[in-house]
């Protein structure tokens, strides 16, 4: 045998040797699996809910905790993508960490009750960068290493709060008494946006004059440019003007409809989180467009019923990915996820009627370039709605996925296709007794 050949096969003996030692002393779970994603776990015994979830590359990301278990909270890091994680700080001080936020893959800020802490060797040790101003303070937030917005809901001693030295002095910029702020988020030094009870405020000042603008408040708001926006408040909502009006965007049809948290990869892509969808039991959904948010489609990382919703989610970039629920465990993908189900224009018209797996006549028809597709379920199950041309080849597909029993509409736009006869087709398999049902109608298109 030759010399090299006899290392490798003794390098590979040691590779399985170590690999197997590992797995037997590391605690290693199966990998939970859907497509692209596959669930993870926090460390037996970490049951706190979950507050703040950041990754600052494909391997390295960090978790920090509510001190809701034993007044115990956590910071939390990986150095695998999220397979395994370990304790940085074990805080029995009555810490609620509630923001995280970093500047690079060295340093960082989060939030406690009355304090910010930093971070300049990755998360391995943490001093107080500088105490907040006022008690009970609602949020921070860090535009740079410099200037940091802090809000506090108290009627008399809250407000906003600005630094511009890194916490070493604050300015309270405004007090509104009963009506103080509770959130808030720049997009510069001078454009910035707070929530006050249940409703919106923008400046273009650096914080020293507001003035309301519509659309109510938000959970999250994130913009692109200085007109381009989102926000969450259980829907979405999209700003082409800075904010001064906004308008919703049509999420899928599912169990739980809305958004709580979401992520902006670029002016296209957009990740979110909140929904769930009933298949076979309640699971969660993660939620996706790749074009604005001008048409948004669902994935369902897992099969299994483990997790009902999605809450906190974070990209590096369009592949790497990950979303966690509130307490110990999540999902990554190191793919995009896995397929989308995306929907254009199906909306909801009852809640039920029960007159069977009926399609109807679309309407108009003929038409000229969009047509209604109308279409009823008596219970819940599984449909596509597909369109054909006259040769049988699919132009169009309008649904794929679970649906609950309602009656609904499906919009179909034939903009780019040229004038004939065309056939719609809907499949339905009972979630309850798998059978199937097939029903198809033709319409026509005339330009």
């Amino acid at each position: 045998m030759k010399p090299n050949k006899y290392i490798k096969k003794v390098l590979y003996v040691l590779s399985a040797v170590c690999l197997l030692v590992f797995f037997s002393s590391s605690g290693f779970r199966d990998k939970t699996t859907t497509g692209g994603w596959y669930q993870q776990f926090l460390p037996t015994g970490i049951t706190n809910n979950i507050n703040c979830l950041e990754f600052t590359d494909s391997l390295t990301g960090y978790i920090a905790t509510a001190n809701n278990t034993s007044a115990v909270s956590y910071l939390l890091k990986t150095t695998n993508g999220g397979d395994n994680w370990f304790v940085l700080v074990r805080d029995t001080t009555g810490n609620i960490y509630s923001g995280l936020k970093f500047f690079n893959k060295d340093t960082a800020y989060i939030q406690g009750y009355d304090q910010i802490l930093k971070t300049t060797n990755a998360g391995l040790n943490w001093s107080v960068q500088c105490t907040l101003p006022g008690t009970a303070v609602g949020g921070f937030f860090a535009l740079n290493m410099d200037t940091i917005f802090t809000v506090d809901d108290q009627s008399i001693i809250g407000g906003l709060w600005r630094t511009t030295n890194g916490g070493t002095s604050w300015n309270k910029l405004v007090n509104f008494g009963s009506g103080n702020p509770d959130a808030v988020y720049f997009f510069n030094k001078n454009i910035g946006f707070i929530v006050r009870n249940t409703d919106t405020y923008k400046t273009t000042d650096g914080g020293f004059n507001w003035f309301y603008i519509s659309g109510g408040s938000f959970f999250q708001i994130q913009f692109l440019d200085s007109l381009i926006g989102y926000k969450t408040s259980g829907d979405i909502k999209k700003t082409t003007d800075g904010g001064l009006s906004w308008t919703i965007q049509q999420l899928p049809i599912t169990i739980q409809y809305g958004m709580v948290n979401f992520q902006i990869i670029n002016k296209d892509t957009i990740w979110g989180t909140g929904g769930i969808i009933y298949n076979n039991g309640y699971k969660g959904l993660i939620y996706k467009t790749i074009n604005g948010g001008n048409n948004w489609g669902y994935q369902v990382p897992l099969n299994n019923n483990n997790i009902g919703v999605y809450n906190l989610i974070s990209f590096v970039n369009k592949n790497n990915g990950w979303s966690f629920y509130y307490q110990n465990t999540g999902v990554h993908t190191n793919f995009g996820g896995s397929d989308t189900t995306f929907y254009t224009g199906i909306k909801l018209v009852e809640e039920y009627v029960p007159t069977g797996y009926l399609l109807k006549q679309n309407y108009p028809n003929p038409f000229n370039p969009q047509t209604n597709i109308p279409f009823e379920l008596s219970e819940s199950g599984y449909v596509t709605l597909k369109v054909y041309d006259i040769t049988g080849r699919e132009v169009k597909e309008l649904i794929n996925g679970s649906w609950g029993k309602a009656s609904y509409v499906a919009e179909f736009n034939a903009e780019n296709l040229s004038s004939g006869i065309y056939f719609y087709r809907i499949r339905f398999v009972s979630g309850a007794t798998k059978k199937e049902i097939i029903a198809t109608k033709k319409m026509m298109l005339i330009k």
